[in-house]
């Protein structure tokens, strides 16, 4: 598979999850989390998808498209660590996570989104779910959307 495929196949996986989560939570009182900001296309999709929701995002360093800067209260800037304790500290409940955060190395990803995971259940509702890119420790597993691939994208119900 070309590089293009794969990523054609991961930012559709992104999405349709997305979507498919978001339905699923649509009737449980919450925010949204996406950790991971990057140049903002992910967060952009949420806003469409679950208007009217606080998304809280988080990032490293703000350096997203002009149009994806999240409001200044709703972004939580500096190491996930710090970030996701002071969520959890301000009582924030999420009901859908996507994490997308990554160094670009799997083993050091799956590493470092194993060492996240308690701290991101901390911060999530009963009946919440999560959307992510690595796979996540503590979590119960879903079946997302039967046409992505189980290692492309991982489902979580809390």
């Amino acid at each position: 598979m070309s590089r293009l495929d794969s990523m054609l196949r991961r930012f559709t996986a992104q999405r349709d999850g997305l979507n498919w989560a978001a339905d699923r939570i649509a009737d449980l009182p919450g925010d949204a989390l996406d950790m991971g900001l990057g140049n903002g296309r992910t967060y952009d999709h949420m806003r469409e998808v679950l208007s009217g929701r606080r998304i809280w995002v988080m990032d490293r360093i703000l350096q997203c498209h002009h149009s994806c800067v999240p409001p200044e209260q709703d972004f939580l800037q500096g190491e996930a660590e710090e970030s996701l304790k002071k969520l959890s500290a301000m009582g924030a409940k999420i009901v859908l996570a996507h994490y997308d955060f990554g160094f670009g190395v799997k083993e050091k990803d799956v590493a470092e989104a194993a060492k996240l995971s308690p701290l991101i259940a901390k911060v999530m509702a009963k009946g919440g779910m999560i959307v992510s890119g690595q796979p996540l420790v503590g979590f119960t597993a879903v079946q997302g959307p039967e046409h992505i691939a189980p290692d492309r994208y991982y489902f979580y119900q809390v």
